[in-house]
């Protein structure tokens, strides 16, 4: 049983030492009670292995320890492959969640990655290297991170593109 429980050990040190994580952001609430405040934490965590394949999870709990490592299980649970053309994006895409839009936009080789918080780490958790990125409207961590990812999940390839319109090329 003491084997068993060692090989689950190394196998979870593997899966940590494969992704990448980030914090985007750690929001605080308080519960006023009799004896004072109860406050409990909320983390919204991103994971990637910098080649395209890339998760969020949002963790909440009375620690911010437990929050992000309960984030960083939800985000390893809820992981997709990111379409790239190279090392930067097939086309542009703009997205809007909430008060938040984000506009993504494929550069050229050695632009670089220009983008800013929470759009910039995601971005360089997926592995893209030239990007030119614009979060527009409201600022909120959270809102721009989902508005990058749904933005992410919308990137088709050129030849997904040429199937759906029953082309050969």
């Amino acid at each position: 049983m003491a084997k068993r429980e060692k090989n689950n050990k190394e196998e979870m040190q593997v899966m940590q030492s494969e992704f990448d994580e980030a914090v985007i952001c750690v929001n605080r609430s308080a519960k006023v009670v009799k004896g004072g405040k109860n406050f409990s934490f909320g983390a919204l965590i991103v994971v990637g292995d910098r080649n395209g394949k890339i998760g969020y999870g949002y963790g909440k709990a009375n620690e911010v320890s437990d929050a992000i490592r309960k984030g960083n299980d939800a985000a390893r649970r809820n992981m997709f492959s990111v379409n790239m053309h190279g090392a930067t994006l097939p086309h542009a895409v703009e997205v809007k969640f909430g008060g938040a839009k984000v506009l993504l936009k494929p550069a050229a080789p050695g632009t670089g990655l220009i983008a800013g918080g929470a759009v910039r780490s995601i971005l360089d958790l997926a592995g893209v290297k030239d990007v030119l990125a614009k979060s527009l409207g409201a600022n909120n961590a959270a809102n721009v991170a989902k508005a990058t990812f749904k933005a992410l999940s919308m990137l088709r390839s050129h030849s997904e593109v040429m199937a759906k319109r029953g082309l050969d090329k």
